[in-house]
């Protein structure tokens, strides 16, 4: 859809009234926020509550047994941005629970993130940890990852199919709770083929530990991994979405239950 026809559905007085929240995992100074509110700041009003430092991997975490800071960084038109030294989850929390003092929030965007967050990587992810909570607060979540880890990558598209995207959604009556992980592959504007609605691809990290001594001989670990796609020719999923130049959209819940074993285990479990 055309952007100037999904801006021309918003009203002044609307956009005038909308509250986005926006934070990330990657740090509040990091290139992919400023892609994320340049997103945001199309649709209404931006308040951003990111971390101080990268809390990539974070997935769910909250701090219980430390301090907390927060600091405003600057405030521009429509615009304030904030720094905390917490988890993405906390970044939400002290957002909602404390700096908004109950204000209505329309939308959280969390991203863009450096880095794709599709298939099991949503369970690790801080960017969607932090989309998942927002969702909690009963407005809609979207979770914005680009597949490019690098500091200066190219948020181009990211900014227009994340405008395009947000639009859709301010613009319908959605059902709540609603929370979106959004994946945008590497390339051009006119290298992106489209975007599909898929399911979240099975497959799952095998790590490797690769040891090394510092200089007083005391031995320490980096991890690293490769990702298992266990079902590379589904064409639902979206791996398959972005491995094919399309941005995958994936609908996700907080329901971990696997129905598919309740009745099987009611026969075991007695």
């Amino acid at each position: 859809m055309d952007q100037l026809l999904i801006l021309g559905r918003l009203t002044n007085k609307a956009m005038n009234e909308r509250l986005i929240l926006v934070t990330n995992d990657d740090g509040y100074d990091s290139k992919g926020i400023a892609a994320a509110i340049e997103v945001a700041r199309s649709f209404g009003r931006v308040v951003v509550v990111a971390p101080e430092e990268t809390q990539s991997g974070k997935s769910q975490a909250i701090t219980m047994y430390e301090p907390l800071f927060l600091r405003k960084v600057r405030e521009e038109e429509h615009v304030e941005v904030y720094a905390f030294s917490g988890t993405p989850v906390d970044c939400v929390k002290m957002a909602f629970d404390h700096l908004l003092n109950d204000q209505q929030v329309d939308l959280v965007i969390s991203g863009i993130n450096h880095g794709s967050n599709s298939a099991v990587n949503v369970l690790y992810s801080g960017t969607m940890g932090a989309a998942i909570e927002g969702s909690f607060y009963g407005c809609p979540a979207i979770g914005l990852s680009l597949t490019d880890h690098a500091a200066d990558a190219d948020f181009e598209a990211s900014i227009l199919w994340g405008k395009r995207i947000v639009g859709d959604i301010l613009t319908h009556d959605v059902e709540l709770p609603l929370c979106l992980n959004v994946n945008i592959p590497i390339g051009k504007i006119e290298e992106i083929k489209g975007m599909r609605l898929c399911r979240q691809n099975r497959g799952y990290w095998r790590e490797e530990f690769f040891r090394h001594e510092d200089p007083r001989g005391r031995e320490y670990y980096w991890l690293t991994g490769e990702f298992v796609n266990t079902e590379p020719e589904a064409e639902d999923t979206d791996e398959w979405a972005l491995a094919h130049g399309y941005i995958a959209v994936v609908p996700v819940q907080v329901d971990l239950t696997d129905y598919r074993q309740l009745q099987k285990l009611d026969t075991i479990l007695k």
